[in-house]
C-alpha cells in the first residue's frame, strides 16, 4: 500500500453539491489532509492559480463548467497535480474518455469512502513518487548517455573502479557474466576511456559464426584460400589495427582456432587463411564469456595457456538478481528511451510496478528487464507503469500460482479465469482478507473486487 508522508498533503473537492463537499471535507480530514472546497470547475480553476493542490477531487456534473473541460484546464496549468473524477453515470466512454484527457482516476456515486480515500492516498504517493523521478531523471542526465553502463550499487561501483584501472593500460580484459548482463557496454567503455579510444573497436559475437568462417572473419583470406573465396578479404584484427577487438562468446570457439588466437596474443602477429605474409598488429583484446572456463579447461575444451593469457584482468558482471537496488534506475533509463522511441508521455513506474520487478529473478538479466519496459510503454494509457503492464508470467511467479492449467486443454477463458481466481485468493490471504488492501494490490475497487469474489465463489 502507498503511505502518505508526514507532510499534510492539499486536496481541493469540487462539488455542487453542499453535502458532499460537508462529507468528504471531514473524512479526508481525518485521514490527515489539509482540504479545501469549490461549487464548481470555474471556481476550481481560480483556486488552482493561487495556490498548488497535490490533489483535486471533482464532480463530473457542475453548473458553469462540468469536470471534463476543468480537467482539461487543470492540465494546462499544472501536469504534476492528480484529478479524480466522481461521477454518477458510469459508462465505457466516461471513463476512457476520463483516463485519456489525463484523470488519475475515477470513483462511482454514492462511493464508497474507504474507496475514495484509497484512491487519494494513491494518488499522492503517485505525486511523491514523480518528485523523486525528476531527481532521478537529472542524475541520468547529468551522469548517464546513451550506450553506457547504468547502475550504483555496491557491486556495479567494484566494476566501475576495476574499468578506470585497467582502462587505460594495454591489458587483456576478460569479462565476465551471465547472458544479458551488459558485457559489452563495458567493453565500450573500457576501450572510449583508454588511450585507444580515436582508434576502431571492432566487435564479434564468435557463437553466430561457424568455425570455417569464424577463422576468416577474424584474420581475414587470400584470394583462391577456399571454394568461394574470389578476392582477399580483410579480417577484424587488422581492421581493429590501433583499437580494440571485442570477442563475445570466446568460450565457443573451437580448439584450432584458439590456438591461432594464443599466437596472435603472443606474437602480435597474424596470417591471413591461404596466406603465407606475417602481418604485425597493435590491437588490444578484450573478450567476454557466460561459460566456466575453468571447468572447460580441466575437460580440456578450452586451452589452458590461452585461458591464461585471456584473464589478465578479469572483470565480473553481477548478474541483476544480486544487484536489484539498481532496477529503479534502470527501468527509467528504459522508459526514457521508449517513451522517446514511441512518443509516449511514460514517465515512471508506480509503487506496487516496481515492487512486481524488485521481487522478481530476471534470468534474463538486464536485457530482459529492457524488453519488459518496451512492452510497458507500449501498453501504457497514462504517465506511469502499472502492475498490469507487467508480463503475466512475472506476477504469477511471484505469487505461486500454479500454470499447470495453462498445459491443459480447457477453453483459454476457463484457464484465464483459474488464473484470475487463483491471484485474487493469494492477495487476499496476504493482506489478511483486508478486501480494500487486496482490491488496492489488485489495482480493482472494492465493488469489481467484491463482484470477482462472487463470480468465483471466494467466501471469507
Amino acid at each position: 500500500m502507498v503511505e502518505v508522508r508526514a507532510k499534510k498533503r492539499k486536496v481541493l473537492i469540487v462539488d455542487d453539491e453542499e453535502s458532499v463537499l460537508e462529507l468528504l471535507e471531514d473524512v479526508l480530514a481525518d485521514e490527515g489532509f489539509q482540504v479545501r472546497r469549490a461549487e464548481n470547475g470555474r471556481e476550481a480553476l481560480d483556486m488552482i492559480a493561487r495556490e498548488s493542490f497535490d490533489v483535486v477531487l471533482m464532480d463530473i456534473r457542475m453548473p458553469e463548467m462540468d469536470g471534463m473541460e476543468a480537467l482539461r484546464r487543470i492540465h494546462e496549468q499544472s501536469r504534476k497535480t492528480g484529478v479524480i473524477l466522481m461521477t454518477a453515470y458510469a459508462t465505457t466512454d466516461v471513463a476512457i474518455q476520463a483516463m485519456k484527457m489525463g484523470a488519475f482516476d475515477y470513483v462511482l456515486k454514492p462511493f464508497d469512502l474507504d474507496e475514495v480515500v484509497m484512491v487519494i492516498k494513491k494518488a499522492v504517493g503517485v505525486q511523491e513518487m514523480a518528485g523523486e523521478l525528476d531527481d532521478l531523471r537529472l542524475q541520468l542526465g547529468q551522469v548517464y548517455q546513451p550506450g553506457t553502463i547504468i547502475g550504483s550499487s555496491p557491486a556495479m561501483q567494484e566494476v566501475y573502479k576495476t574499468i578506470g584501472r585497467v582502462a587505460a593500460s594495454t591489458a587483456t580484459v576478460l569479462i565476465r557474466g551471465e547472458s544479458g548482463t551488459g558485457k559489452e557496454l563495458v567493453a565500450q567503455a573500457i576501450h572510449f576511456n583508454s588511450n585507444r579510444h580515436q582508434g576502431p573497436l571492432v566487435k564479434l559475437n564468435c557463437a553466430a559464426l561457424p568455425e570455417s568462417l569464424l577463422e576468416s572473419e577474424l584474420f581475414g583470406h587470400e584470394r583462391g584460400a577456399f571454394t568461394g573465396a574470389v578476392g582477399r578479404k580483410t579480417g577484424l584484427f587488422e581492421l581493429a589495427h590501433g583499437g580494440t577487438i571485442f570477442l563475445d562468446e570466446i568460450g565457443e570457439i573451437s580448439p584450432a582456432t584458439q590456438a591461432k588466437l594464443l599466437r596472435v596474443l603472443q606474437e602480435k602477429e597474424i596470417q591471413r587463411v591461404g596466406g603465407t605474409e606475417t602481418l604485425k598488429i597493435d590491437v588490444r583484446i578484450v573478450a567476454a564469456t557466460n561459460k566456466n572456463l575453468e571447468r572447460a579447461v580441466k575437460e580440456g575444451a578450452f586451452r589452458e595457456d590461452l585461458f591464461f593469457r585471456l584473464n589478465v584482468v578479469p572483470i565480473f558482471l553481477p548478474p541483476l538478481r544480486e544487484r536489484k537496488e539498481d532496477i529503479p534506475l534502470l527501468a527509467q533509463y528504459f522508459l526514457s528511451k521508449y517513451s522517446r522511441e514511441f512518443d509516449k508521455p511514460v514517465t515512471g513506474v508506480s509503487p506496487e510496478a516496481i515492487r512486481l520487478l524488485n521481487n522478481y529473478a530476471w534470468p534474463g538479466n538486464i536485457r530482459e528487464l529492457e524488453n519488459v519496459c518496451e512492452r510497458a510503454v507500449i501498453m501504457a494509457q497514462g504517465r506511469f507503469i502499472l502492475p498490469e503492464h507487467i508480463p503475466m508470467g512475472i506476477q504469477t511467479e511471484q505469487l505461486g500460482i500454479d500454470l499447470e492449467v495453462t498445459r491443459s486443454r480447457l477453453p483459454l477463458k476457463e484457464i484465464v479465469a483459474d488464473i484470475e481466481r487463483q491471484v485474487i485468493l493469494r492477495v487476499l490471504e496476504e493482506t489478511n482478507w483486508n478486501r480494500t488492501m487486496a482490491a488496492e494490490s489488485l489495482g480493482l475497487n472494492r465493488r469489481s473486487l467484491y463482484a470477482k469474489m462472487k463470480e468465483y465463489g471466494i467466501e471469507g
